[in-house]
């Protein structure tokens, strides 16, 4: 056992280089390799020493110890399970708005993850001509637009028709990213019916009581990250939603999955799922 978390560690050292070196130091996150394959080195270490002084170690810090590391695989395991069901969650039916979220804009240079998300969201606005596209992400550091602006070019240079594509350059994280995106399809919505009801009252036909339709909304990002956008997006009330993933750099897909996982736990915590 000892020999493994040995292993375990060298390969999460390794991985931090590679992440470094293909994607650069800055990447969101990459830091926990290094705390991963410390404390993996640190578990090797301390497990020698529990080989040689087995006797004198107490039984009930044993079970302690035990205890605590198989909870917390145990929720990695669940976590990880949950995202994997959510990979292929796209359903057939057609969604009246659908929100591509953002990523990583180098310059105004689309990154891989965010070229894969739109990649998506033209496959899927060839098949469906009538969705409404809503693009959302802000300006971040060394981003010389926003992640939102770079995706309308992108879609616009593709076919994608300017009156199909709503804007939403205001939010920096996926909980903002859902909020204000839900809040430009409500008063779009408002305004859609209001102008039903005026045309109706103009013609002399009586005019229903404004009543809130149901709407079906898709969410386009990658697939390890569908089940939180989802997750978020019930829980601020959209109601009728399904996700629509796109793939992940292959490279990074194992750093997104651990990471995410965080992301989860922490969202769970706070109350934004």
């Amino acid at each position: 056992m000892a020999f493994l978390f040995g292993v375990f560690s060298v390969f999460c050292l390794v991985y931090y280089g590679v992440i470094v070196a293909y994607a650069g130091v800055e990447t969101s996150f990459s830091v926990i390799w290094l705390i991963l394959s410390f404390f993996l080195a640190l578990g090797s270490a301390l497990l020698h020493f529990y080989d040689r002084f087995r006797e004198r170690v107490p039984i009930r810090l044993e079970v302690t110890v035990v205890t605590i590391v198989a909870a917390l695989f145990a929720v990695f395991v669940i976590v990880e399970t949950a995202m994997g069901l959510n990979f292929f969650s796209l359903k057939k039916q057609s969604a009246d708005y659908v929100i591509v979220l953002g990523a990583q804009v180098k310059g105004r240079a689309l990154s891989r993850s965010l070229e894969y998300r739109l990649e998506k969201a033209l496959e899927y606005a060839r098949v469906h001509s009538n969705t409404v596209f809503v693009l959302s992400g802000g300006k971040g550091p060394g981003e010389d637009v926003s992640e939102a602006r770079a995706m309308y070019e992108y879609l616009l240079n593709h076919g994608v028709p300017d009156y199909q594509m709503i804007l939403e350059e205001n939010s920096h994280s996926t909980y903002e990213n859902l909020v204000f995106s839900k809040m430009l399809i409500d008063e779009r919505e408002r305004g859609r019916r209001a102008m039903i009801r005026k045309v109706m009252a103009d013609a002399g036909y009586l005019v229903p009581p404004d009543e809130e339709v149901t709407i079906r909304v898709g969410i386009v990002t990658s697939n390890f990250h569908v089940l939180r956008a989802k997750g978020i997006a019930k829980k601020i009330g959209i109601s009728n939603i399904s996700g629509i993933a796109s793939k992940s750099d292959p490279v990074l897909f194992l750093h997104f999955c651990v990471r995410e996982c965080f992301a989860i736990l922490k969202d769970k915590f706070v109350g934004n799922m």
